[in-house]
């Protein structure tokens, strides 16, 4: 008996009583096959649009719970870094006959250019009176002159002489290549994020610590009002140089 006679055709498929294979039989078995293959097609296509469509739905991550406490530790970070940089500025200081408070306070003069001292009190968060010894020593080390206010007779301008600008652009030129060589790991996206963090910290602290008090205004010679907010305990004993005026000027560069 061959296989035909046994009921199968040729290929496997079963074949007519008569013992002639179905013509029909292998195209219907193509068609199921090529059924099944559809049906899993379309189930991962399926699958594929329901991952897409929850992938678009999915909420951005929330910060995490933790934010407060790493802020915390920001700011428990700024004393102790305040006054190790007064510490440097000091020891950098030394033969100079200048104070780490004159270095800020010419640092101000050259970002700012000529100001009045509740001005420069003003831009550094302190009390006027220290400013003022600042502003007395250093014209008598001749780095700073006052000048007169056509804004305000009564409160002179304080500028620079030629002197005094020349020793903070030495100073900072100094400095920034220090800061480059020793920093040379932090990238730009780096400090850009930690400058808007401090600028962020001190906008807040700014006005805890004013709270509803309105201070003096006095005009600057540019017709800008000028609102001093010192604080009447600092006495500026520990003062690290001012912050930057997001200028540009020679020996720095600045945001």
């Amino acid at each position: 008996m061959n296989i035909t006679e046994a009921g199968f055709g040729m290929n496997g498929t079963e074949a007519d009583p008569g013992g002639i294979t179905d013509p029909h039989a292998t195209e219907r078995n193509e068609n199921n096959e090529n059924d099944e293959r559809g049906n899993a097609t379309d189930t991962e296509a399926t699958a594929n649009r329901l991952s897409a469509r929850t992938a678009r739905q999915r909420k951005p991550a929330e910060d995490p719970p933790h934010t407060g406490d790493l802020l915390y530790d920001v700011i428990r970070r700024l004393w102790p870094l305040h006054r190790t940089v007064v510490r440097a500025v000091e020891r950098e200081l030394k033969d100079t006959g200048m104070t780490a408070g004159e270095h800020a306070l010419l640092d101000a003069l050259e970002s700012e250019g000529p100001r009045t001292v509740p001005q420069l009190a003003r831009s550094m968060g302190l009390d006027r009176q220290p400013v003022q010894r600042w502003v007395n020593h250093a014209r008598e080390l001749g780095l700073v002159v006052t000048a007169p206010n056509p804004a305000h007779r009564r409160s002179s301008l304080i500028e620079l002489t030629a002197q005094g600008s020349a020793a903070i652009r030495g100073i900072q030129t100094f400095e920034t290549t220090e800061l480059r060589q020793r920093l040379a790991d932090l990238s730009s996206e780096d400090i850009h994020t930690a400058l808007h963090v401090l600028d962020r910290l001190g906008e807040e602290f700014r006005h805890l610590a004013n709270g509803s008090h309105v201070p003096p205004e006095e005009t600057d010679s540019h017709g800008n009002r000028d609102t001093y907010t010192g604080s009447d305990n600092s006495d500026g004993s520990d003062i690290a140089p001012a912050a930057p005026r997001h200028r540009t000027h020679r020996g720095r560069s600045q945001e």
